[in-house]
């Protein structure tokens, strides 16, 4: 049994299998889910697991290269907007409905439990050497 890092075996299992430039959607609760990629659906309740605390624990297995939102989070959720800032100083920000369209070329998409607007981000997986 694993004793650090992610536990959950569906998710560390698709962590695994991601590659040089495939993308990985931390999406909210409600971020339309698009047919075709993998899905590891944590949403509990509304609210658990927070997107926060999801993406802090992706970011801590994973080498990013870069990151996608929609350009709506800076308004309607500036807590999110500050998160993704902090982690993503080239953040590449995009209408909503285009990261809707984005998703859909994404390999894995980790849904939340996140009930606040706007918490998604598309992250370009990166290599670590």
């Amino acid at each position: 049994m694993k004793k650090a890092g992610i536990l959950n075996r569906h998710l560390a299992g698709a962590l695994a299998e991601l590659g040089h430039g495939d993308g990985v959607l931390v999406c909210d609760a409600g971020m339309p889910i698009p047919d075709g990629p993998r899905v590891v659906d944590l949403a509990f309740r509304a609210g658990v697991p927070a997107f926060a605390e999801v993406l802090e624990g992706l970011l801590a297995e994973l080498v990013v290269e870069g990151a996608t939102a929609a350009q709506e989070v800076r308004r309607a959720n500036p807590a999110a907007s500050t998160l993704l800032d902090g982690h993503f100083p080239a953040l590449d920000l995009v209408p909503h409905e285009r990261l809707k369209e984005l998703s859909a070329g994404a390999r894995l998409i980790v849904r939340t439990g996140e009930a606040r607007p706007y918490a998604n981000v598309l992250l370009r997986c990166g290599v670590f050497f």
